[in-house]
């Protein structure tokens, strides 16, 4: 039996047009499932595309990734 564990971090994320400073902290495996671990919790308004931006900042290294999430599908894409 394998025992498989997730090292989780910790990221804060807001939407991209939101100051960094409404960001919330979220712990996720990926920068990716800390995006759908917010949408999962704080429920963001959708825009006319029912697709929601984030921005997603890695709390120890200061790397940021830009998301746009279907709020339909759950389908994730790197922002344009």
């Amino acid at each position: 039996m394998t025992l498989e564990t997730t090292l989780q971090r910790r990221f804060t994320v807001h939407g991209v047009d939101e100051a960094p400073s409404r960001g919330h902290l979220v712990e996720g495996a990926s920068f990716e499932d800390a995006a759908l671990h917010y949408v999962a919790d704080c429920h963001p308004a959708a825009d006319a595309d029912d697709e929601v931006a984030l921005l997603v900042e890695d709390c120890e290294t200061g790397e940021r990734q830009c998301f746009r999430i279907d709020l339909v599908t759950g389908e994730t894409a790197p922002c344009a």
